[in-house]
């Protein structure tokens, strides 16, 4: 069988409670309508006279962030947020080493997580207009290296 799309919908994501370290609670499951996964690296430069005008270098560093957004989403009775969106919430305030937490991510039909099991959130922008829903958006970036785990 040939290699086919995939609908970025069944990605699923999930961020590890801070207040109870090893749980894990999906995010805004029904909420979110786009994902970015970005990479950036950091390299040095080799470049000698021998390199005849050529540049050399090296990569030094890669980093990953991921970046979530759709509508901040509530319970219609208790008026409770989305559990995994009041974790991100909650680790947008904290700083030092308090501010890394787990994030996980994969396809329903992938049979592993990548796992960032230190990744700091940060909030972008939330709102809206007269007509509109409110928005909500995470960015989380990779502290340390990727690693996966079996989903169960």
């Amino acid at each position: 069988m040939a290699v086919q799309k995939y609908n970025a919908r069944d990605v699923r994501f999930q961020i590890e409670d801070y207040t109870a370290p090893g749980t894990w609670v999906d995010i805004a499951i029904g909420g979110i309508n786009t994902f970015t996964k970005s990479e950036e690296e950091e390299t040095t430069d080799t470049t000698t006279f021998g390199s005849a005008g050529n540049a050399e270098s090296y990569k030094m560093q890669i980093g990953k962030t991921l970046t979530i957004e759709g509508f901040r989403l509530r319970d219609p009775v208790s008026f409770a947020l989305d559990p995994g969106q009041t974790i991100v919430e909650g680790m947008n305030e904290r700083l030092g080493p308090d501010s890394l937490t787990g994030f996980r991510y994969a396809h329903v039909t992938d049979t592993t997580w990548v796992v960032w099991t230190q990744a700091r959130v940060s909030l972008g922008d939330q709102g809206g207009g007269n007509n509109d829903e409110v928005s909500w958006s995470a960015t989380f970036t990779r502290s340390g290296a990727s690693t996966t785990a079996v989903k169960s």
